[in-house]
């Protein structure tokens, strides 16, 4: 394994930001600002020195508090560099080995555990499924609460890992989860009076704690906040009070600090950043780019460690570009924010000058700048635009025409609704009273468009046209049971409701699913792969992104 970055590198000095800057960045937050709404603290470092600390929106908007650098925020997965920290300071103290096994903290897990290792475990390679992936599939929402012991009973249930430890990169909070719950073990105190000791009390991060306790009094603490359209809004929070995967509170001005930390090395020595850094290496040899709560990138040809969080009404980004000495942090109180593309932003306004390819245009919106990329003199009729595009198997989006309007449908969860013109010339389209999702068809074929392309929260995505699997012949009361999975100690009901299948599981009901083939069937992108008896319907391997082959058997 190599190091993420050399510590020798060529410091790049600037001079003084300009007006001009500044500007910039206020424009890129001036609907926030200026809205009333929830926002963001954002924090500009170079050369060691904050060149921008400010808050846009409100951190409560019940009682009207503006945001600054002191306000106090949930950075969700961002915290996963923290616990990291945690387990390499009790490898220096020769407390643990990065090589140690799994079986060794907890001997009650299956089998598996004695080939996953700490190492595996800090660069998501272990395989071991998702625990809130495992929380969803039981039934339960983020409004629910379980603990740390609910969480180690679900793990040790999992008969099988989502792939052979080692084998690639495959991210995991359970795996983070675990690591916080070995330092408990080794330091023989609670991961957050170690990290409290250890990292934030040396550092002078006054306001930053692992929030392990969901009683605890946070002072400046910004509410969370839930966005299901541009005039919906209500608080998004938890009372869930695991650490590890996430958990981290904290501020602008407290994040300078751990930013000053990874240039001085006084508290936090250059041998514990380059064990902090160092990228995992897969078993065929190959290196991933995920080191210990730090990810390995680039953003238009200048190197970059960051890593983004997501949890609840919180959404937050720390974007180090260490060549330049400069660092963007974004902490959001909002679920519609993208810290990411933000920081991306704010970089493009003070480092464009060092790209190694330059952006045409600063702050450009993409979804502008696509569209103007997309006008075109051919005008595709209706008819030419109906059918089903597919992302991948289970995204797929199926158009038809009803009462001269079309109607999408969307296999990953039933949703339905009206796409209307916007600009014919243009073959552009959104839904119907929401124009934050556009829709645009390409490349005619047989008189089909052949690509629809969606843009979204300045993202573009390709749908290809696909041949739509012959349903017809399927008999739906086949599936028709109740499933029950030892894993999940969990029942699935399936019915047929108004001719279509529906999965019913805890708190979820009457999810509709969409045939794939005789055997596959899916619902909010996974797989239900249904194995058959002959011509009975017996069981089915359950697929998520995050947990991979949950085995579910018929009751009789």
């Amino acid at each position: 394994m190599k190091i993420l970055f050399l510590f020798s590198l060529l410091v790049t000095f600037f001079a003084s930001a300009s007006d001009e800057q500044f500007t910039a960045v206020d424009e890129l937050f001036s609907d926030w600002e200026q809205s009333g709404s929830p926002g963001a603290a954002l924090g500009i470092i170079r050369d060691g020195e904050f060149i921008y600390a400010k808050g846009f929106g409100f951190a409560n908007l019940e009682h009207n508090i503006p945001i600054d650098a002191n306000s106090v925020f949930r950075i969700g997965s961002t915290s996963k560099q923290f616990t990291a920290a945690c387990i390499v300071l009790l490898e220096q103290k020769g407390q643990l080995k990065f090589s140690d096994t799994l079986d060794t903290y907890f001997p009650s897990f299956p089998d598996y555990a004695k080939r996953i290792t700490v190492a595996q475990l800090l660069h998501h390679t272990s395989g071991i499924r998702d625990y809130l992936e495992l929380a969803y599939l039981k039934g339960l929402h983020e409004d629910d609460f379980y603990q740390d012991k609910d969480i180690l009973a679900w793990l040790i249930q999992q008969k099988e890992l989502n792939i052979a430890p080692g084998e690639e990169f495959f991210y995991s909070n359970s795996g983070y989860w675990l690591l916080g719950q070995i330092v408990n073990q080794v330091s023989g105190m609670s991961m957050a009076k170690f990290a409290q000791e250890e990292i934030f009390k040396p550092l002078g991060m006054n306001s930053t704690h692992f929030h392990d306790n969901k009683n605890r009094i946070v002072p400046n603490r910004a509410a969370g906040y839930a966005y299901f359209d541009k005039d919906d809004i209500e608080i998004w929070m938890t009372t869930l009070q695991m650490i590890g995967d996430g958990g981290i509170f904290t501020t602008i001005n407290d994040i300078k600090k751990w930013d000053d930390a990874f240039y001085q090395s006084k508290v936090l020595n250059r041998d514990f950043w380059e064990k902090m850094l160092l990228q995992g290496t897969l078993n065929n040899g190959e290196e991933i780019d995920y080191a210990s709560g730090l990810l390995a990138g680039s953003y238009k040809g200048l190197n970059t460690i960051s890593h983004a969080g997501s949890f609840v009404g919180f959404r937050a980004d720390i974007m180090r570009f260490p060549e330049q000495k400069f660092t963007v942090a974004i902490f959001a109180n909002r679920s519609d924010a993208n810290p990411t593309a933000l920081a991306e932003a704010v970089a493009d306004v003070f480092l464009a000058d060092e790209f190694v390819s330059k952006p045409t245009e600063v702050s450009k919106p993409l979804v502008e700048a696509l569209n103007d990329t997309v006008k075109t003199k051919t005008v595709f009729a209706q008819t030419q635009l109906l059918g089903v595009y597919m992302f991948s198997e289970q995204f797929q989006i199926a158009l038809s025409l009803q009462d001269g309007k079309i109607r999408a449908k969307q296999s990953w969860n039933g949703d339905e609704y009206v796409i209307v013109a916007t600009d014919t010339e243009a073959n552009e389209y959104q839904i119907e009273e929401d124009d934050s999702v556009k829709f645009t068809f390409s490349e005619l074929k047989d008189e089909k468009t052949q690509v629809m392309t969606i843009f979204e929260d300045g993202v573009a995505t390709d749908l290809k046209r696909t041949t739509p699997f012959d349903a017809s012949g399927i008999v739906l009361s086949d599936f028709v049971g109740d499933y029950y999975s030892e894993e999940l100690d969990v029942l699935y009901r399936l019915r047929v409701v108004d001719e279509n299948i529906v999965l019913s599981f805890g708190s979820y009901e009457q999810l509709p699913l969409w045939i794939l083939s005789e055997s596959r069937l899916t619902y909010e992108g996974n797989y239900v792969d249904f194995e058959r008896n002959g011509n009975s319907v017996e069981s089915f391997k359950l697929n998520t992104e995050q947990a991979k082959n949950i085995s579910f058997v018929k009751r009789k």
